[in-house]
């Protein structure tokens, strides 16, 4: 941004002037008594000596400022330095004293930079020191061995003069034995903002504090009724345990005035861990996770810190808007995607917060736009974009900062944060000296930006989306200093975003070209977008067959989003594994619902039935399927009478359903059957299963045999049939016969009116039959009613041996 232009009231007065001068002068008298006394050292080292320090920059002593309070002092304030000295060269150090110098008024933000970068430059200059009573003397200093020291003036004695940002050095001066006289052999400067009355306009300030974290969360569930969630590892319980980053984050911000940002995702991951829960281990593995009191605990404390602040909810997972924006947009099905992560994201949200959070705020990486990005930020129905003014840079010659809102045509907002305010809290923190610099750092640029300009302006601070808990202790610091100061308020984003817009201001999108090439080089790349899109028609293939779709529907849907999130940058491989781990667990899931394999199959007629067997491994039962038996040769094998035969599918959770087929075959020899499910909208689902049918052979000469053996069994049982016939009527005459016997003469002598009498009849096969013998004789003459004799037989004379007799 534009920032040539001097403060407002920053020139130095007469009496100022003066004090410079007379400071110069008197720091320049060690370096004369030196100079007088050369002869005592070769020149030649003298001027080696001093071509090093030059070359090098940094002195002998590496001097570390650890705390500077207060950071914003008032008139009666005593301003305390601490901090430490440490010997790095290999002499002693002798007559050595350390003390505070304080520089000429900084009047641009970008030499507020520049001392910021080179504070340890021995060759800078340094301004006058202040009174030497406020000394800290040193009779030597050996090598590699580290000293403290603490110095505190009152503010009175730092001839601070008008309001602004002061640069202040924590000078070390002394000799060694190679140069005997006395120089400056190490300096830490820092930055000393001066605002002891408060302004008539003061700027609106925006903190943006993210609580966002990588992704823990897995697709998979456990097959019980509250589908128990699986993370991917047990890091989320040590960032919200207490000390962890996010508990830091949490206790941190619930005091200060800010504005939340935060990721649906991470909400919903820790309420997960308030119940049961499982945690992946190595290979298949997983173990019960045992966090429940810390996740209860750390949403409890989060419903109390947002409580009455404005809360900003990203998309679920926070997608990388400009790996879409550049990679992605030509898959089919992304943005929706980024849809579905959006509007998933109050009934996320709100539940576990208890307010309603504001979704029409996008946040690419590092504010980093073009006008791609700014299509898809806006494509899932966010209006505003938090950019930022390192690539959303003024092209004009604007001599301030202007607001954070610009109109960018469309009915979007681009927010414009503050890239040195936003950028001052990166870095390792851990070190006392580096936080210090870098709240010094903040408070100087908001004082700064402040006095450019006597107009109203609202600044936004979008920070790094992940700070580590000492970076989140230093923001705090200097956020909690900037708030109790006398130039800033405090104000909300959506205010910031709906202030008056500054008319000189840049309102064009960067082009593509002015993406910054680091950033594209950590996105995501195309394949990752190919294969979300791959995995979802699997899912949609899925959950058409499923009698509870929605079991799937959200732990696979999350996971999709999961899989795009901006906290894969840098990981790219661990990216891919965490996709490949989704669709082969949803590779798994489909794979449940399968065909049983068939060995080959015999028909031994000319029609038959062949059962085909549908196995559901799954919780749930599956339906809206349909199996279809296709013949690759119709002609020899025909089922249901055509080429294929479709019928419905209905199988419960845990249970296999057969399908029987009506099959008739028209010649003999082998055919192939191919067993196909198919979902409602006619894909197809799963492999298929591919089997043998054989005929067996039936010839002509056969079917004589079977119907030889058929006759034969007819004939026999015919052949028996009559025989018990005939057995049966024999017996019934005579038994006749021997009711009604035939009548005699006396001494035996023949009844010559009698009928002849008929020879006895020989039976065909079966147990030789007695004559009867003739009963008494009777003087009843034969009545009338008796039954009439035989008919007189065919052949009157003996039949031959094995000749039939008919009756």
């Amino acid at each position: 941004m534009a920032e040539a232009a001097d403060f407002q009231g920053t020139h130095p007065s007469p009496a100022r002037r003066w004090l410079r001068r007379t400071g110069t002068l008197f720091a320049g008298v060690p370096l004369l008594t030196g100079l007088l006394q050369l002869p005592a050292v070769p020149p030649a080292a003298a001027a080696a000596g001093g071509s090093a320090q030059a070359a090098s920059g940094t002195g002998s002593v590496s001097v570390s400022v650890n705390s500077l309070t207060p950071g914003v002092p008032d008139e009666d304030d005593t301003v305390t330095v601490s901090g430490t000295v440490t010997n790095k060269g290999k002499q002693t150090v002798t007559d050595a004293h350390i003390g505070l110098r304080v520089g000429p008024l900084l009047n641009t933000r970008s030499g507020i930079d520049s001392v910021a970068r080179n504070s340890d430059d021995v060759q800078s200059v340094l301004g006058p020191e202040v009174d030497d009573k406020y000394h800290q003397e040193y009779a030597e200093l050996r090598p590699g061995v580290s000293q403290r020291f603490s110095i505190s003036v009152p503010v009175d004695e730092l001839s601070l003069g008008e309001n602004g940002v002061y640069q202040v050095a924590v000078a070390l001066s002394g000799q060694t034995a190679a140069q005997p006289w006395e120089q400056t052999l190490g300096v830490r400067r820092t930055l000393l903002p001066w605002q002891p009355d408060e302004v008539d306009t003061k700027t609106n300030t925006t903190f943006l504090w993210p609580l966002i974290s990588t992704v823990h969360t897995t697709a998979e569930t456990g097959s019980d009724e509250q589908q128990t969630p699986v993370l991917r590892d047990d890091d989320l319980a040590k960032e919200i345990a207490p000390g962890g980053r996010l508990d830091r984050m949490v206790a941190l911000g619930k005091n200060l005035d800010i504005t939340w940002v935060i990721d649906p995702d991470l909400l919903a991951s820790v309420d997960a861990m308030t119940e049961s829960y499982q945690v992946q281990g190595p290979g298949d593995t997983t173990t019960a996770g045992r966090h429940q009191a810390a996740a209860k605990r750390w949403l409890a404390n989060v419903q109390s810190a947002v409580k009455g602040k404005e809360v900003v909810a990203l998309p679920f997972g926070d997608p990388d808007l400009a790996s879409l924006a550049h990679n992605g947009t030509s898959v089919t099905g992304s943005l929706s995607h980024l849809k579905e992560a959006t509007d998933v994201v109050v009934n996320t949200v709100e539940p576990i917060l208890h307010v309603k959070p504001t979704t029409d705020f996008a946040w690419p990486v590092n504010g980093a736009v073009d006008p791609s990005i700014v299509k898809v930020a806006t494509s899932a129905g966010a209006d505003k974009v938090i950019a930022r003014s390192d690539t959303f840079r003024e092209t004009g010659d604007l001599s301030y900062t202007p607001s954070a809102a610009r109109p960018i045509g469309g009915g979007t907002t681009a927010v414009v944060a503050d890239a040195q305010l936003s950028t001052v809290f990166q870095g390792d923190m851990t070190r006392a000296s580096t936080s210090t610099l870098a709240v010094q750092r903040f408070l100087a640029q908001s004082l700064a930006l402040g006095l450019q300009t006597g107009r109203q302006r609202s600044v936004v601070v979008a920070p790094q989306r992940a700070p580590t808990a000492s970076q989140a202790q230093t923001m705090a610091e200097a956020l909690k200093a900037v708030q109790d100061g006398n130039w800033s308020e405090s104000e909300d984003l959506t205010a910031a975003s709906k202030a008056e817009p500054d008319p000189a201001a840049a309102t064009e999108v960067p082009g593509a070209s002015s993406y910054p090439s680091s950033l594209r080089k950590q996105e995501l790349p195309r394949s990752a977008f190919e294969q979300i899109a791959r995995t979802q028609g699997k899912l949609d293939t899925f959950t058409m067959i499923l009698s509870n779709p929605s079991r799937v529907v959200t732990p696979f849907g999350r996971a999709l989003n999961r899989g795009m999130s901006v906290s894969w940058r840098g990981r790219i491989a661990e990216a891919a594994t965490y996709r490949s781990g989704v669709e082969a667990y949803l590779d798994g899931l489909l794979d449940q619902v399968k065909l049983i394999d068939k060995s080959e199959t015999k028909l031994s007629g000319r029609s038959a039935t062949i059962p085909v067997t549908v196995q559901n491994n799954l919780v749930q039962g599956v339906e809206n399927l349909t199996l279809r038996l296709t013949s690759t040769n119709p002609t020899r094998l025909e089922i249901g009478g055509d080429a294929y035969e479709e019928q419905p599918i209905t199988v419960s959770g845990g249970h296999s359903q057969s399908v029987k087929f009506t099959t008739s075959a028209n010649a003999n020899g082998r055919a192939t059957v191919i067993a196909q499910l198919y979902t409602q909208d006619g894909r197809k689902y799963g492999e298929p299963v591919t089997f043998d049918v054989k005929v067996t052979e039936i010839t002509a000469t056969v079917m004589l045999v079977i119907g030889g053996g058929v006759l034969l069994l007819v004939l026999a049982g015919f052949r028996m049939y009559t025989q018990r016939k005939r057995a049966a009527a024999r017996e019934a005459q005579e038994a006749q016969e021997r009711n009604h016997p035939e009548d005699e003469s006396p001494g035996g002598a023949q009844n010559p009116d009698a009928p002849a009498e008929r020879p006895a009849e020989k039976p065909e096969s079966g147990p030789e039959t007695k004559e009867p013998e003739a009963g008494p004789a009777t003087d009843d003459p034969e009545q009338p009613s008796d039954p009439a004799p035989d008919t007189a037989p065919e052949n009157a004379g003996p039949s031959g041996t094995g000749e039939r007799v008919d009756r």
